[in-house]
């Protein structure tokens, strides 16, 4: 079954921090929005590696980008309200709305998303 990936997994993988595993073992299901991919980069970007480095960072996980559509765009604009007060951002936001478009699990490190009611099923790596 595809899961949807939330950035911080992406970033723990390349990191090695705790729930890389997990991360891994669920890779080849993975489907990534090309959001939190752009996330994933900006992120990488703050410590200024060259263009190349970058590049070869970020390139094994390009199979499991996926676009989004105006749907899943404005899914994510809806999700604000609900989602205010915990923080999340808009990459966050697109990829719940992701999830919830293809009734896809997420997985994700962030454990604030376990306090949102919603209809699909988030799972935690740590």
């Amino acid at each position: 079954m595809r899961m949807v990936f939330d950035s911080s997994v992406i970033m723990a993988i390349l990191r090695d921090e705790p729930g890389r595993d997990v991360g891994e073992k669920h890779l080849e299901q993975a489907m990534l929005s090309i959001v939190n991919y752009a996330e994933v980069t900006s992120i990488l970007g703050r410590s200024r590696p060259s263009t190349t480095a970058l590049k070869r960072a970020v390139q094994p996980f390009e199979p499991y980008v996926v676009a989004i559509n105006t749907d899943i765009a404005q899914m994510a604009g809806a999700l604000v309200a609900e989602t205010k007060e915990l923080g999340l951002s808009l990459g966050d936001r697109v990829c719940l709305a992701l999830g919830i478009s293809h009734n896809l699990p997420i997985l994700t490190a962030d454990k604030t998303w376990s306090q949102l009611d919603l209809p699909i099923e988030v799972n935690q790596i740590r």
